[in-house]
């Protein structure tokens, strides 16, 4: 062997980023498939065949693994919008958004997670600071909104985009009513009512 040639590398750093990658890939489609509830640490490393330590070197909770695996997929089907007008925007970011009904494995998810972020407080901070990643998808398309004079200028940015989520989370969490992508521009007409923004 010449002093410049190497030998391939193997395992370390390699390998650990294709275990890491085959147990948020498990956690995604068992997720999808058992829902959230009956979903373990056990199961996740038995399909993704790798060891429960591996898991928890990385994890500390089941919440954690699947906050990552959905995030992840999530940030990937999810929009962002731009096509110059805010209303536009904001009904194709809510009708992909609505479209989590079509998949209960998905909802069962989401209702898991809001529910251990309510009894884990480290958790929760995790959960918070993706949900902000959200959110701050639908504040730029306001901001844009603002710029272009479409919206008011003095809008209160933060709340209104607790306006976009809330009937959202609300309907997934209580189930009083239904979520469906159809009603997207509606609900977003109704949206621009209520801010003062001008339809198209």
């Amino acid at each position: 062997m010449s002093p410049t040639t190497r030998p391939a590398r193997t395992g370390g750093r390699i390998r650990s980023e294709d275990a890491r990658a085959a147990v948020l890939s498990a956690a995604a489609e068992l997720v999808e498939t058992q829902g959230y509830g009956p979903l373990t640490v056990e199961g996740i490393a038995a399909h993704a065949q790798v060891a429960k330590s591996t898991i928890y070197r990385w994890w500390k909770t089941k919440a954690a693994i699947v906050l990552e695996a959905f995030g992840g997929a999530v940030a990937t089907r999810m929009p962002q919008p731009d096509t110059g007008s805010a209303a536009t925007d904001l009904t194709e970011f809510l009708r992909e958004l609505y479209r989590v009904v079509e998949h209960p494995g998905r909802v069962n998810a989401l209702c898991g997670l809001m529910a251990e972020a309510q009894l884990d407080p480290v958790f929760a901070a995790q959960f918070r600071q993706w949900v902000q990643s959200r959110r701050a998808v639908v504040a730029d398309i306001l901001r844009r909104g603002m710029d272009r004079g479409e919206l008011t200028a003095d809008l209160d940015v933060d709340h209104a985009v607790d306006l976009v989520f809330g009937p959202f989370w609300y309907r997934l969490l209580v189930g009083h009513a239904s979520l469906r992508p159809a009603d997207a521009r509606a609900h977003v007409l109704g949206l621009m009512q209520g801010m003062a923004i001008e339809a198209p």
